[in-house]
């Protein structure tokens, strides 16, 4: 029998679950973060699969593994694990992580205030807030998101003509603003819009070839968006952000913010230095800013966004897995059906 064991922060990011791996994790090959990352896609995915995924897991988990910095100038690094694969970035697992590592003191920054983080999408800089020995908050300068494609129509299996944009915060999304053919995500369950954002990952995916312009490793669409109207007088907007096959994201999202900060910006509805307050679908909330304006190597515009939101420390778990067990790897429903 071989027997592995993952020791583990748990907490959540506005209501959106994080499960941190501070120990037990496998070594890594790879210049960059990214090409660390396709190394444990190829050799290491059973863990993410085993730690995210049922019985360990749920439909809806999300995590990271803890790795030493890469760069000079960073802190620490991060590897971000779900049930829908191993991303590029996640904003809400990126204030989780800072938060944790900073409370249970696993983490030093070189600066007071300030985490420098690598993460496979780049780098980012999160400026925190402590009081007492809690992280207040967190507020991560994301990489460079942009607006890739304006006014797409697609032809949607159950609101037929669709409008929609693909922006990138660190993950692509496709957004669906309130239209004809889309009242708001308020008249929908959550069920619904999960089974219409995986129709939707599909359409695009057939229809296009989603490619960053400046690293074509990372492309596709593996997430969407469906705005509506905020629940709260405080908020500007409301989206409910699905994930993969089975990921309904509690918190707003941060990369999904990212990308909707960067879209609003490209269209003249967001300024340089303004906020937007973005709801998530159980009223959770993060706010987004435009810090600067960029370019991409391409040439491409595009904008630095910040995301700040709140994070917290649940408890703390050792999982065991082993080979003797009847799923080591993990399951989903799904795979179980047709």
């Amino acid at each position: 029998m071989t027997q592995y064991r993952f020791d583990c922060i748990e907490g959540h990011t506005e209501g959106m679950p994080v499960r941190m791996v501070i120990d037990g994790a496998p070594e890594l090959q790879g210049a960059t973060m990214n090409a660390r990352r396709e190394y444990f896609v190829a050799e290491h995915d059973w863990i993410r699969r085993a730690l995210m995924l049922e019985p360990r897991g749920c439909a809806h988990m999300s995590g990271t593994i803890l790795y030493p910095p890469l760069s000079p100038d960073a802190d620490m690094s991060l590897l971000f694990i779900e049930t829908s694969g191993c991303l590029p970035m996640c904003g809400h697992a990126s204030i989780g992580s800072v938060t944790f590592a900073l409370e249970t003191g696993l983490v030093k920054p070189r600066r007071p205030g300030v985490m420098v983080v690598d993460v496979p999408a780049g780098q980012l800089t999160a400026r925190y807030e402590m009081h007492g020995d809690k992280v207040r908050n967190v507020r991560f300068t994301n990489v460079p998101s942009f607006l890739l494609h304006r006014d797409l129509e697609i032809e949607h299996p159950v609101f037929g003509k669709l409008v929609i944009d693909i922006a990138y915060g660190g993950n692509f999304y496709p957004i669906v603003e309130v239209q004809p053919n889309f009242p708001g995500c308020e008249h929908f369950s959550a069920d619904q819009l999960l089974e219409y954002g995986r129709q939707m990952q599909s359409i695009v995916n057939r229809a296009l070839d989603v490619v960053h312009p400046d690293n074509p490793r990372i492309r596709g669409v593996k997430h969407c968006m469906w705005t509506g109207a905020p629940l709260s007088k405080t908020a500007d907007a409301r989206a409910v952000v699905i994930a993969g096959d089975l990921i309904v994201d509690r918190s707003p999202c941060g990369t999904g913010t990212s990308a909707r900060v960067a879209q609003r910006h490209a269209r003249g509805w967001l300024r340089e230095g303004e906020t937007f307050t973005h709801e998530s679908i159980i009223g959770s909330a993060f706010v987004g800013r435009v810090e600067t304006v960029t370019r991409l190597e391409s040439g491409l515009a595009a904008v630095l966004p910040s995301i700040e939101g709140r994070a917290y420390i649940t408890g703390r778990a050792q999982h065991l897995v082993d080979d003797t067990e009847p799923y080591p790897q993990g399951f989903s429903l799904q795979e179980f059906s047709q």
